[in-house]
């Protein structure tokens, strides 16, 4: 019998959430190339209704690539949202298609000479950014080296049990984001964690370090995790290609963490931004990255 909690899910209130679900699980079903189709029409048409977000990325566009003129940032504006509308897509293969639908759409993996060695029994960090293949990218690292996924619950019950459900079936497992205890102690004993820590911070440990050379409210608690549990670091995104995805595992983070918290940070921001210029398109940029700023600098939004 299910407990109440689950019950709930099905109160009529979540039949929205349950029925776009439904819509998604259908749409999945499709070809890839419909399917991703698909995705940058409801990306246009989002783009519509979502005139704060529009608004939020065409500011985050114009200060981080303020060498473009006004029609090439509205070009990279309207990729953005057919990005993030094949994102979403993307979020119902990662829970839904089988390995062997999925696996002929990873179409190169660069960098694998990077992936240490798990006989050696050292925890690793497996540092991501929020771009718009991110829950694909925990398959395709979990093909290689299963890891467990730090995440941040969701406010909608009916969305937060899905991904519970799913990342736990298709990776290693899942870590609530404040449960720095149940992390180290995971990685202490050799595990791996898939961790992306890119988003505007206001908590403990914040530090300021430039993105797309813009100031950034930055978490250093990459460094930290790293010093107490002996873990190395290695950066990995998939990024989206014409066909199908690239997995990129960039070589080990050396020196890592180093004595001042802002410099590590820097570096971790600097990784991630390397990343953002080869697809710009598919970085969050409807995020309010920079939405903290230092001390007396003006409110960018």
């Amino acid at each position: 019998m299910a407990t109440p909690n689950r019950l709930a899910l099905y109160h009529p209130r979540h039949w929205p959430s349950w029925l776009a679900l439904g819509i998604l699980r259908l749409l999945v079903l499709l070809p890839y190339p419909v399917v991703m189709a698909t995705g940058r029409a409801l990306g246009r048409l989002s783009r519509q209704f979502a005139r704060r977000r529009a608004r939020i990325a065409s500011i985050n566009l114009q200060l981080s690539f303020p060498e473009l003129d006004a029609e090439a940032r509205a070009r990279l504006l309207r990729a953005h949202f057919e990005a993030l509308g094949m994102g979403l897509m993307e979020i119902g293969m990662a829970w839904w298609w089988s390995d062997a639908r999925l696996a002929p759409l990873l179409l190169a993996v660069e960098g694998e000479e990077h992936l240490p060695d798990p006989a050696l029994g050292r925890g690793t960090i497996y540092l991501t950014g929020h771009f718009s293949s991110l829950e694909l990218s925990g398959r395709f690292l979990h093909w290689r080296r299963p890891a467990h996924c730090m995440y941040r619950p969701n406010e909608n019950p009916v969305i937060q049990t899905m991904f519970e459900r799913y990342r736990t079936t298709r990776a290693a497992g899942i870590i609530a984001r404040d449960d720095v205890r149940g992390m180290l102690r995971l990685l202490k004993k050799g595990g791996n964690v898939w961790f992306a820590p890119d988003q505007n911070f206001r908590g403990k440990g914040r530090v300021f370090a430039d993105f797309m050379g813009v100031p950034a409210a930055t978490n250093s608690s990459t460094g930290r995790f790293a010093k107490l549990s002996g873990a190395q670091v290695i950066p990995m995104v998939a990024l989206r290609e014409r066909g199908g995805y690239r997995l990129i595992i960039e070589a080990p983070f050396t020196d890592f963490p180093g004595p001042d918290p802002q410099a590590d940070a820097q570096r971790m921001n600097d990784q991630i931004a390397a990343w953002v210029r080869r697809a710009p398109e598919q970085y969050n940029w409807i995020h309010r990255r920079f939405r903290y700023r230092p001390e007396g600098a003006p409110d960018l939004y």
